[in-house]
């Protein structure tokens, strides 16, 4: 009985997840006779609440390297600070030869982000933010960048007990008065 349970639950947080292939690659490993062809494939899990996770598979064909990124993705998925809508904090990070710059926005803004960027955040669960990207344009890096910059983002509470202040005043001015 209780491991049913424990099975209809895992089969609905599985449902609820939001999963995005963000890249399919054609990679080659020359050997002897020739090459052997093999794809390499960028997936995205989120819930939409706040966890996401990045996961890379390699295979053969196609479905087993989506599957294998799928299954990365969500042994590696990381929880999030939000603010509502968008995040609580400006922040840059910066990943191999890629850097990600994220500001939070008003309500109404939208997602101002393409490419790997854009489905990282999506998939998070983020409605209101700019973003620029510099550097290295790989998609990898640029969604693995994204991910570091959302995993280094600090509760507004946090903040405030750093700096001694009240978390009225660290919050962006469309944001006081409400709480996330």
């Amino acid at each position: 009985m209780a491991q049913q349970r424990r099975r209809d639950r895992r089969q609905e947080e599985e449902e609820e997840l939001d999963e995005r292939v963000i890249e399919i690659n054609r990679v080659a490993k020359v050997v002897k006779g020739g090459r052997r062809f093999a794809f390499r494939t960028i997936v995205v899990v989120g819930d939409n609440k706040g966890r996401v996770g990045v996961g890379v598979g390699k295979a053969r064909g196609v479905p087993d390297s989506i599957r294998k990124g799928t299954e990365r993705a969500r042994r590696n998925m990381r929880k999030i600070p939000l603010a509502g809508t968008t995040i609580p904090h400006e922040i840059e990070a910066k990943y191999s030869g890629a850097t990600v710059m994220l500001r939070p926005a008003t309500p109404g803004t939208g997602v101002i982000a393409a490419g790997g960027v854009r489905a990282v955040l999506e998939a998070a669960g983020i409605h209101n933010i700019l973003t620029k990207s510099k550097g290295s344009s790989n998609v990898l890096n640029v969604a693995q960048a994204t991910l570091k910059a959302l995993t280094e983002l600090k509760d507004p509470e946090q903040i405030a007990a750093m700096r001694g202040k009240a978390v009225e005043e660290i919050l962006p001015f469309w944001m006081r008065g409400q709480k996330s």
